[in-house]
């Protein structure tokens, strides 16, 4: 196990971009809830509340069912549950793309009710108009290059970014274009590996990297991947360090088995009167 190092306070914006290009890559995972946000705070660099939640708590297909309330309630929890982790809550989709100023008006929203520090935005060029508004008016934004789930229908499905050579021209513009935008830092997904090295050394703000390479500034997965809570389908980027649907299912069983049996609850359970 690493050893953890405590901070007198929670790490900011300017600590992650400071990052780029450190010997020591940045960490991220996602949270959802105050107690998985309790569990990982003292080991991550920076906790995403990622639109991912759709999908791993609530059983949606894709993250395009996910609102904007969602995303707060859930920023609101996992802040609830950390002090020492930069916290960076996902723009849902349909809450940013209409216009800039809907986009910060909803974002000024998100960082209002949450104490979040960033919003992430999914988005290459067509964004950069959006984000360089937002970051002029005091809202930090981490970009999300390369495959972009609030854009599945129109990719195509889930599948690696960068395989072509003008695929691979088109994700370095976006690249660029969010970096010049303003934001602090991009998570780069699903992108061909020598792409993403690509990407790392061309922009000058932290490649935090999901399916794409040990060569960016950083890296984050879906924490039930990483636990092996999540079981519906294990993509090829993910290591599972833990099998623990295992062992909810065995506890579960056990329970049960218990209940029916009336082994529980036992004398050490229940109160007695006085």
């Amino acid at each position: 196990m690493s050893t953890v190092r405590p901070t007198a306070r929670r790490l900011t914006v300017r600590d992650i971009k400071a990052r780029k290009g450190a010997a020591e890559p940045v960490v991220c995972l996602t949270a959802y809830t105050t107690p998985m946000a309790r569990l990982l705070d003292p080991h991550v660099d920076m906790l995403l509340v990622g639109d991912s939640l759709g999908m791993v708590m609530y059983g949606m297909p894709t993250t395009l069912g996910v609102t904007l309330e969602m995303m707060i309630a859930h920023g609101q929890a996992v802040m609830r549950g950390s002090s020492r982790a930069l916290v960076v809550v996902d723009m849902p989709f349909g809450s940013v793309q209409e216009s800039p100023a809907l986009a910060f008006r909803h974002a000024a929203r998100m960082l209002a009710e949450t104490g979040a520090a960033a919003v992430k935005i999914e988005g290459g060029r067509e964004m950069a108009e959006t984000i360089a508004f937002l970051v002029a008016r005091g809202v930090p934004v981490m970009g999300h290059v390369g495959l972009r789930p609030q854009m599945v229908h129109a990719l195509g499905g889930f599948r690696a970014q960068g395989r072509d050579d003008a695929e691979a021209e088109s994700l370095l513009d976006d690249a660029r274009a969010v970096a010049e935008a303003g934001a602090f830092s991009m998570v780069v997904e699903g992108t061909v590996e020598d792409v993403a090295v690509q990407m790392t050394e061309t922009v000058a703000v932290p490649t935090i990297g999901i399916g794409a390479s040990a060569a960016c500034d950083g890296q984050v997965l879906v924490t039930e991947d990483v636990l092996g809570l999540f079981t519906d389908f294990t993509p090829r980027f993910v290591r599972r360090y833990a099998a623990l649907a295992d062992t909810v299912e065995e506890a579960a069983a056990a329970y049960a088995a218990d209940v029916r049996a009336r082994r529980f609850p036992g004398p050490e359970h229940t109160f007695a009167a006085k």
